[in-house]
């Protein structure tokens, strides 16, 4: 073969794999009102998606077939409450690490916390079907409706060295968790834990413990965004910094998914440490609905059944079915919105996993409120996800 014929077919080839975009390309450039109002200004808007198909052989077998738009892992997004997703699955894995050093302690054991001045920050949760406070029903809460005291118990409980070593440990270089959500935070410094027995006898008391990691500012495109931002009820005309706000890739992100849908398909230093219950506990909840839980109970609440599912069903309301179950944790704050999900489609038996973030910030002021996520950003994921499950189904 002489040496331009060949250039001519690598050439062709080439031609031919760039003329054909991806499925979530393609996807994207479909006329579709929800879409083509964020694809329009797609620069402003930082959109990054991640798709992996999950395949099988027939000796059943995984692997997954990516395809992506705008991943880019040097490019900062904020997670929000997507942060939550690793620590709900640390806190399960910290239990049974105590389990295992002989305490008698499970994820339903009561606990109290205290500051440290001795007051006591919560020892009752009413939604709770007998008023403890326990692990497992902070994750529910976490699952359910992305509840922020929730995480922040778990964040005290676990501690920010603990955190981040652990992550570091599974391969998840490119997430830090620095801090709680909630203002005036002490993200150094934790509380005080108590677990107690049902004669409100101590199990296990955890003393306040202070965080020795060093967070290094992130050094990524994008840390700085916007033209103002609101502090103090006061306006402050220059972008607003995330160098030190939590981060997690959306490769990292999707990875932590996986971790708990196919652990097996992780070498064992990649793996979370947890028990077989643990693992069938987190996908149960993850892929509840509000109208699917007793306890907690929001069915009388502001929050309907897609309440924390953006994919497919994000701008509809009570058009969920079980035939298609959304494992998923999202977050939505700073005009940010992303999901990462595992859906998984029982009529036809076709599972991926999805995950995306875009921007809606349209003024370009950040920490006003004042953002589209129901004009733009959940209109766009929501049909993103329904557009995939078509195409996946083709």
């Amino acid at each position: 073969m002489s040496k331009i014929y060949l250039l001519f077919i690598i050439f062709f080839l080439f031609i031919k794999c760039d003329s054909n975009p991806g499925i979530i390309e393609s996807i994207l450039n479909k006329d579709i009102s929800e879409i083509r109002k964020v694809m329009i200004n797609k620069k402003k808007h930082e959109i990054q998606i991640l798709l992996s198909q999950v395949k099988r052989d027939k000796s059943g077998n995984i692997s997954f077939i990516e395809d992506s738009y705008q991943l880019d892992e040097n490019k900062y997004f904020y997670p929000a409450s997507t942060a939550k997703l690793p620590i709900a699955i640390l806190a399960l894995q910290k239990i049974k690490s105590l389990r295992d050093q002989g305490i008698p302690i499970n994820a339903d054991t009561p606990f109290l916390i205290k500051n440290k001045n001795g007051e006591t920050i919560i020892d009752k949760d009413s939604t709770n079907i007998n008023g403890d406070v326990t692990i497992n029903h902070l994750i529910k809460k976490i699952f359910l409706v992305s509840d922020n005291d929730a995480y922040n118990y778990l964040f005290d409980f676990l501690g920010r060295d603990y955190i981040n070593n652990e992550l570091i440990k599974r391969g998840l270089k490119k997430t830090q968790i620095h801090h709680k959500f909630l203002l005036g935070a002490d993200n150094v410094n934790t509380w005080e834990y108590k677990f107690i027995d049902e004669n409100q006898n101590k199990i296990f008391h955890q003393s306040s413990m202070s965080s020795k990691y060093t967070l290094e500012p992130h050094k990524l495109n994008g840390v700085l965004k916007g033209k103002g931002y609101i502090s103090s009820g006061e306006l402050i005309n220059e972008p607003m910094k995330f160098d030190k706000k939590n981060r997690i890739s959306i490769r990292d992100l999707q990875g932590i998914l996986k971790r708990i849908i196919f652990p097996e398909e992780f070498n064992k230093k990649e793996r979370f440490e947890l028990e077989d219950t643990d693992y069938k506990f987190l996908r149960y909840w993850m892929s509840r609905t509000t109208l699917e839980s007793n306890y907690p109970n929001y069915k009388d609440q502001e929050y309907w059944d897609s309440y924390c599912k953006f994919f497919i069903y994000g701008d509809k309301k009570g058009a969920m079915t079980p035939e298609i179950r959304i494992y998923n944790k999202v977050g939505f704050a700073y005009g940010t919105l992303t999901d990462v999900a595992y859906i998984k489609d029982n009529n036809t038996g076709l599972d991926f996993f999805l995950t995306a973030t875009v921007l809606v910030n349209e003024n370009q002021i950040f920490n006003d409120n004042n953002y589209e996520f129901e004009e733009l950003g959940i209109p766009f994921l929501a049909s993103l996800g329904r557009e995939i499950l078509i195409e996946l189904n083709k």
